[in-house]
């Protein structure tokens, strides 16, 4: 479970209520594509011809043009997870992350999912001992990504929602 029991209202979009501006949502949705597909190689290495991860990323982009709807990416997420469910291991998260990188466009705050997940993923491709060191390289590629215009809001949603993402963001 990624999600808080209390929502952030500068995590959910203007039109549920919040205050997230739908250009800020888009960009979100971005920069959990770009998490997401960082580890990708993960799937593709063990699955390459179940393209729904990588579908899933590619209805996340669209989204954040204004080329797909929301529930049809959000539905594409949901293709991914299925894809992982079966699986193990690194392949199992990156599916993860694909899909939750999906289900931005439905829920901003699946941004972290689509992180805490490519993290996992790169933790769990790690060899013996070099799991934490690997992690931590991978939280601070995806922080190098994050949008300017997001950068603290994501820092601190990280730090806040840490406990329920597995710890993969604090050192």
């Amino acid at each position: 479970m990624i999600l808080p029991a209390v929502r952030d209202p500068r995590l959910v979009s203007v039109q549920r209520g919040g205050t997230l501006s739908e250009p800020d949502h888009r960009l979100l949705a971005v920069w959990a594509a770009d998490c997401a597909e960082h580890v990708l190689q993960f799937f593709e290495a063990e699955h390459g011809e179940d393209v729904r991860p990588r579908e899933a990323i590619e209805a996340a982009r669209a989204w954040s043009r204004g080329q797909a709807a929301m529930m049809a990416t959000r539905a594409m997420g949901g293709h991914a997870m299925g894809a992982a469910r079966p699986l193990r291991g690194a392949a199992r998260f990156a599916a993860y992350a694909a899909g939750q990188a999906a289900c931005v466009a439905h829920v901003p705050e699946h941004d972290l999912g689509a992180a805490a997940y490519a993290i996992k993923a790169v933790q769990a491709a790690a060899p013996a001992g070099q799991e934490k060191v690997r992690g931590l390289a991978e939280r601070d590629w995806q922080r190098r990504q994050i949008p300017a215009s997001l950068y603290v809001l994501v820092l601190e949603d990280q730090a806040r929602r840490n406990d329920i993402c597995w710890l993969v963001f604090s050192d």
